[in-house]
């Protein structure tokens, strides 16, 4: 996918209305006040079952990606914020229910980006594999307060 598709989706996402119930959507997962979506995976690629070599080549195209995704959503809406997914984390490790959306990021991740647009916020999620090269992206589009 290209980074033009990327804001398409985001913008499809930003309008397009919450299901009631948590279920598979066209672009990912929605639920009640959210829509989820994973932009880059590591199944998109033929790399992805690589070798070491390729799957690092992949990790920087995919952080390339992000980085010119962030700067068009910055265009857009003006600096992100930078939230730290720390203390959702130490939540969640001593026990805490993290509602969605924000459970999987804050399982997975130590920051996101983060604007406000209109009524929604709009994350964008590097998940970055801790012990190896691995680097997927996703969105959260909600009106669910982030942690």
């Amino acid at each position: 996918m290209t980074t033009a598709h990327h804001l398409r989706l985001i913008d499809g996402m930003r309008t397009e209305d919450f299901p009631p119930e948590r279920g598979p959507s066209g672009s990912g997962i929605s639920g009640p006040g959210y829509h989820t979506a994973l932009l880059l995976s590591e199944d998109d690629h033929d790399h992805a079952d690589g070798d070491e070599a390729d799957r690092l080549e992949l990790r920087a195209q995919r952080l390339a990606e992000h980085d010119a995704l962030l700067t068009l959503l910055t265009l857009r809406w003006g600096e992100p914020q930078l939230v730290s997914l720390w203390s959702a984390q130490e939540r969640m490790m001593a026990g805490e229910v993290i509602d969605e959306p924000w459970a999987e990021p804050a399982a997975s991740c130590e920051h996101l980006q983060l604007w406000r647009a209109d009524d929604r916020w709009i994350a964008i999620v590097l998940y970055l594999e801790e012990d190896g090269p691995g680097c997927e992206l996703g969105v959260v589009v909600t009106v669910i307060d982030p942690p």
